[in-house]
């Protein structure tokens, strides 16, 4: 999540890319999504979501899930998988040849991300997501939803790190009026 926003970014686009780079912030995403089954993406709407008063039950995190899992299977898990192999594979491909086209998969993964945020964006806007909370409430409670929904606890020192970057957010500038 370190390419340039789209010409179509939104708010929620925005502050993802915004949130990702946040110190060690990636490496708990990642770690969340190999460990747990995390989509990063739906994370990150969550706390978006959080950034924006709104505190969603497990309900409505399972709901939101359904309604990305056919994109997500579809397109970025087998994208980010290809792009995984590659890294280090040795092919009959000579190597700086190979590096630049995963860097091209990796640009294509980036894009089916950014739609899949689009499409959440979409929904937020065309429904009314949850009951209003104050932003650190929300965002530990949409995390508590997501851990239910997925049946799995999230390790401790991600949390913390989440935590701890959403609440150095100054949010006016992410969350949609």
């Amino acid at each position: 999540m370190t390419e340039p926003a789209a010409a179509s970014e939104t708010p929620f686009w925005r502050f993802s890319l915004h949130f990702y780079c946040q110190a060690g912030v990636a490496e708990a995403c990642i770690a969340l999504q190999d460990e747990c089954g995390v989509d990063v993406n739906l994370l990150l709407f969550l706390l978006w979501l959080a950034a924006g008063r709104r505190q969603l039950s497990a309900g409505n995190v399972k709901d939101l899930d359904a309604a990305v899992r056919d994109w997500r299977q579809l397109t970025i898990v087998p994208i980010r998988d290809v792009r995984r192999k590659l890294k280090g594979a040795a092919t009959l491909v000579e190597a700086n040849e190979q590096e630049a086209f995963r860097t091209k998969i990796k640009a294509i993964e980036l894009e089916a991300e950014r739609l899949q945020q689009e499409a959440l964006y979409s929904h937020s806007r065309s429904a009314r997501l949850g009951s209003e909370a104050a932003p650190a409430v929300a965002a530990r409670a949409n995390l508590a939803a997501y851990e239910a929904v997925l049946a799995v606890r999230f390790p401790k020192p991600a949390l913390d790190r989440l935590g701890s970057a959403f609440d150095a957010v100054k949010f006016e500038e992410f969350v949609a009026r």
